[in-house]
């Protein structure tokens, strides 16, 4: 067997009676749409729910599967402590799905539970669903910090341990949509909140799972959205499968939205490859990049290609520009893939004979010791982009008004420590969000007064 199918749902706490004490009624569709996928769940009668939740233990750089034959849980955390559940865990697809992470290169196991006590995320579904079905076994996996290709590809793992251990299965993904839809919202209100409500129950309306891989990072964290990935995940589960698709409901009265889709597997469908058609422009895209990069960043990519293929540091090349040799200046090397920052690490002032030297020193830290990051491995190498800034010399300034978020970096001072924002970054659009971040860097507490410089730069 395979996945059954699979289903798009949210996860209000409010919409269990004893906790929403009569505000569940403004989300009545919701209600009913989730009745509808429990039932469907009932008839199915499959063996495994595979529960895909953000609220589950979560790390930057590994998928965490609730370990163990068994968990429980209630809503005392939502004043209703009387309403709980316990769940018996599918240890043998728990197993299967680890080792065949490993083999595809994915970094996900049972290891590392922080809370073994079930979170709303996978409670309020199986609310639902405990009314339709009893007779099943769960396996509860987290989100990771990775890119959502790598989500997918967990997908794909899922389905193939499905396959192999001959499992009549099914998919929760569980997840609210942007909660940004409102002022009176949890996080206010942001013009991104209804822009990726709209466009995600479009897609997944119309199951085009490849269109997930096309969001943002950017634009989902500024959406305020929480099941992303767990949607991404489900589509690589339904990798190269024809499926019915079905919306059945969409609401965000208390500005969260709230959406739920339906998806039966009907078959084998080679033409919806999505990680296959996604990862084709993806590279034919990074091709047009690189044939566009100037002497600055095709250094900094020589640098690390054979630093990750030797582990040795080049000197600086033959051929460069003249100020590439003759000029002394700070500068920073970004690196990102899939959208993804992946390391940046950079210097203020001078601290090399020439500016090359400065490029390919930071260069390799960038990729190896940006204390955030895993070290970048040789098969990432071409999945990078990459820039360089050189960094002007730095002025100080005597209040915000005096600094640009699109034209100055900033860096911020209080005693010994010292923070540096780049200028002109996605994501960060006001100078108020730009002395945060440096503030945070920096360690300096959101309060403190600091001095201020400003610096402009050459982005190359």
């Amino acid at each position: 067997m395979a996945i059954l199918a699979g289903f798009m749902v949210p996860h209000p706490p409010l919409i269990v009676p004893d906790v929403g004490q009569g505000q569940e009624e403004a989300i009545k569709n919701t209600i009913e749409s989730y009745k509808t996928v429990a039932e469907e769940i009932g008839r199915l009668q499959p063996e495994t729910i595979v529960l895909l939740s953000p609220h589950q233990t979560m790390y930057a750089d590994y998928f965490h599967i609730s370990p163990g034959r068994s968990a429980r849980g209630d809503f005392g955390r939502f004043g209703a402590p009387q309403v709980r559940m316990e769940v018996s865990y599918d240890t043998a697809f728990a197993e299967r799905l680890a080792a065949e992470a490993g083999v595809r290169g994915i970094q996900a196991g049972t290891l590392g539970e922080r809370e073994r006590k079930l979170d709303h995320g996978t409670m309020v579904p199986l609310y639902f669903v405990n009314q339709y079905l009893t007779e099943y076994r769960l396996v509860r996996i987290g989100l990771s910090g990775f890119p959502l290709t790598a989500h997918y590809r967990l997908g794909q793992c899922i389905r193939e341990t499905a396959q192999a251990l001959d499992r009549r299965a099914v998919i929760i993904a569980s997840g609210d949509l942007s909660h940004r839809l409102k002022e009176d919202g949890p996080y206010g209100y942001q013009e991104e909140g209804p822009r990726y409500d709209a466009r995600i129950m479009d897609v997944m309306a119309r199951a085009a799972f490849g269109e997930l891989l096309e969001f943002s990072e950017d634009f989902c964290e500024k959406a305020a959205e929480c099941g992303h990935r767990s949607f991404t995940i489900l589509a690589g589960a339904f990798h190269r499968t024809a499926v019915e698709a079905r919306k059945l409901s969409y609401e965000g009265p208390f500005g969260v939205g709230y959406g739920i889709c339906g998806y039966k597997a009907l078959g084998p469908d080679g033409t919806r490859d999505f990680l296959e058609q996604h990862e084709e422009k993806e590279n034919a895209r990074l091709r047009a990049l690189r044939e566009k990069e100037d002497p600055y960043v095709r250094l900094a990519r020589q640098t690390i290609q054979e630093y990750l293929r030797t582990g040795r540091q080049i000197a600086p090349p033959q051929g460069l520009p003249p100020e590439l040799y003759g000029t002394r200046a700070g500068a920073f090397v970004s690196l990102k893939e899939d959208g993804r920052l992946r390391g940046c690490i950079g210097t203020i002032q001078a601290t090399k004979d020439s500016l090359a030297e400065e490029i390919i020193a930071n260069a390799v830290s960038a990729c190896s010791r940006d204390p955030r990051f895993p070290p970048v491995e040789a098969w990432e190498a071409d999945r990078l982009t990459i820039s360089v800034d050189v960094l002007g010399e730095t002025e100080p300034v005597t209040s915000p008004e005096e600094l640009d978020a699109g034209r100055y970096g900033v860096i911020v001072t209080k005693g010994l420590k010292r923070g540096l924002l780049l200028p002109n970054l996605e994501g960060v659009d006001t100078v108020e969000q730009q002395i945060a971040i440096a503030k945070q860097k920096a360690g300096i507490r959101e309060g403190e007064a600091v001095a201020l410089e400003r610096f402009e730069v050459v982005r190359h």
